[in-house]
């Protein structure tokens, strides 16, 4: 008698279409609404934030960089030496880039 009950509840749990596949029920499409609407938010609210914190923060490295290779050479930071120096620890970061792109196509 049990086996009969816990058949027909099954049955009514999960609602069978006329294919045989289970209609998710209600719980699961709320679940489901959520989380998209959970990325929907990261995607478009957070996405420029993280991207804005993500750009200072490398601001902060190349600076701290900028700060300790022109320091080796006993190049103080503000000073006019330290701005070349600086503008000259850009140029070799930007050829690096270059280089890395070119490798990345599979250019020598």
């Amino acid at each position: 008698m049990t086996d009969v009950k816990n058949k027909a509840r099954f049955r009514a749990a999960s609602h069978p279409t006329p294919g045989g596949l289970p209609q998710p029920t209600l719980a699961q499409a709320m679940l489901m609404a959520v989380a998209i609407a959970y990325g929907l938010h990261a995607l478009f609210m957070s996405g420029p934030a993280m991207r804005a914190a993500a750009r200072e923060q490398l601001e902060r490295i190349v600076a701290d960089e900028d700060r300790d290779v022109c320091s080796q050479f006993g190049i103080r930071p503000g000073t006019s030496q330290f701005d070349v120096c600086s503008r000259e620890l850009a140029s070799v970061r930007k050829k690096q880039v270059e280089r890395d792109k070119a490798a990345a196509q599979g250019i020598p």
